[in-house]
């Protein structure tokens, strides 16, 4: 009986992460697949027809917002990584006893909504906004100086919304590396930066690489901030798949956008995966 025990036990344990992959994973990924291959309309309802052609006409009419998509999301991801490095590496080699509180600041903004934090973002950037305003009352802006609908405002959005996304992982990478590896550095001459270089980089990377995983694919996948912040011409993939579900009611496509979006993801993340090396990435997480 105890035998029996011992063999099930790890099945058991497992059981539970299964059943919710199956449940909220497994069956919501065939559940879309099979209507991205379904015809017919809300009135008379899909009927499952295999019509895989639904994928060119999709990608055909929509290459540019997926173009568009991946662009952003490459953009925003790498100023994330600039802006989230220096402050993961000062709060974690300069922080001392204050580290939780300096972290806690930095999420404290991320308790308010994801919807209403970019809507105020709309309030400020607007042109009769106190931020744009008072420049252009001061002639410091042209009078027709937007911000507003404009790519850099849909990028800026995306950036302060995914921030901590990309801080956290990067700031407990820096803080496991043991401060006498760098200590030995310097007392084999190594300078400041060579240091950082060498040592520091190199035992960061797996922050990095779980920061990008983290903030890359939601980023590209995002529709509020383009929504609220941009215009016609910074339509986001997933204003369009948004907008096929719950507004045209076109599940098919819908389906078969959402599907593209996934793969071209997937491609990426293993390129991305390949090309920094995961067997290296892993034995630094797991020093």
């Amino acid at each position: 009986m105890g035998r029996v025990k011992r063999t099930l036990a790890p099945y058991l344990l497992v059981l539970p992460g299964g059943l919710w992959l199956l449940m909220f994973f497994a069956v919501p990924m065939a559940t879309m697949l099979s209507l991205s291959l379904q015809e017919g309309d809300i009135v008379n309802g899909y009927v499952f027809t295999g019509h895989w052609q639904t994928y060119v006409e999709a990608i055909s009419d929509y290459q540019t917002q997926l173009i568009r998509s991946l662009v952003y999301g490459v953009i925003a991801t790498i100023i994330l990584i600039v802006l989230a490095f220096p402050a993961a590496y000062w709060i974690a080699f300069y922080g001392g006893k204050r580290k939780a509180t300096y972290l806690f600041l930095l999420l404290l903004p991320f308790f308010v909504s994801f919807v209403l934090r970019t809507i105020s973002w709309r309030l400020i950037l607007t042109d009769d906004g106190f931020l744009l305003h008072p420049l252009k009352e001061a002639g410091l802006l042209p009078e027709n100086f937007h911000i507003l609908g404009t790519p850099a405002a849909v990028i800026g959005g995306l950036v302060y919304n995914f921030l901590p996304f990309m801080v956290l992982p990067i700031y407990v990478a820096l803080e496991r590396i043991d401060p006498r590896v760098v200590e030995a550095a310097r007392d084999l001459y190594a300078s400041p930066i060579t240091a950082f270089r060498k040592v520091i980089l190199p035992l960061a990377v797996p922050g990095v690489f779980a920061g990008v995983l983290m903030t890359f694919i939601p980023v590209s996948s995002d529709y509020v901030n383009s929504e609220v912040l941009g215009s016609s011409s910074t339509t986001m993939i997933g204003q369009v798949i948004q907008s096929q579900y719950l507004s045209s009611s076109n599940y098919p496509t819908a389906s078969a956008l959402s599907f593209t979006l996934m793969t071209v993801l997937l491609i990426g993340v293993f390129a991305y995966a390949r090309a920094l090396g995961t067997e290296d990435v892993m034995k630094v997480a797991a020093r």
